[in-house]
């Protein structure tokens, strides 16, 4: 889509999440000599920037973003479903580079290459070999979404991208190349039993797993 070939073009400067990684990089040397557990430091660095951000933030184990990666080659898009008091609205995930957008469905039917992103996972590599982390956090459009909610999007990439049933696997795989065989119904089941998005369901119909 033009608006994501653009941000895929963009440096991560550009973003505004690239200030976190300026500032660790400017620090690194200092942080490397403060403590001797590297990689646990910047985790702590990386928690306490955000913790008071109107956002969210994750630190992946490399070896599952490695699973996450390889699989986003192969099936970069994905259909995610998000609570609402009455009922689902469904979200298009796109990767696009190590940037994962979210679109709402509807806008995607409505607006077509024009929709936009309401939220996005940034993912920063730079601590991947030397420390086995990756370092994640969201941007979102805040009249759309709020973190809770973007929060239980960005849950279902662990849900159906990292996980070790096949079956959750591959209704990813059937969206992206059988996608006459795809039932939305199939991801909102799984919600349901995995407990995801419960908080947003004033009814508390979810099964905790």
């Amino acid at each position: 889509m033009e608006k994501r070939s653009e941000v895929k073009n963009q440096p991560v400067w550009h973003s505004k999440q690239g200030e976190f990684v300026r500032c660790v990089e400017e620090k690194a040397e200092t942080l490397d000599a403060a403590a001797s557990k590297g990689g646990f430091t910047r985790e702590k660095i990386w928690k306490q920037y955000y913790s008071a951000k109107d956002t969210f933030y994750a630190v992946i184990p490399a070896k599952k973003f490695d699973l996450i990666w390889k699989r986003a080659q192969s099936c970069p898009s994905f259909l995610c479903a998000l609570p609402r008091r009455e009922g689902y609205e469904f979200f298009m995930g796109q990767w696009v580079g190590t940037e994962l957008h979210y679109t709402a469905l509807i806008n995607v039917q409505t607006r077509g290459e024009g929709a936009g992103s309401q939220l996005i996972l940034y993912h920063y590599l730079e601590l991947q070999k030397e420390k086995g982390i990756v370092l994640m956090t969201a941007e979102m459009d805040t009249s759309f979404l709020n973190v809770v909610e973007a929060h239980c999007l960005a849950n279902q990439v662990k849900l159906f991208y990292a996980t070790d049933r096949p079956e959750l696997y591959d209704l990813v795989e059937t969206f992206n190349h059988r996608p006459s065989e795809f039932k939305y119904m199939a991801v909102i089941a799984e919600l349901e039993q995995n407990g995801i998005g419960k908080e947003l369901r004033p009814d508390g119909d979810f099964e905790n797993v």
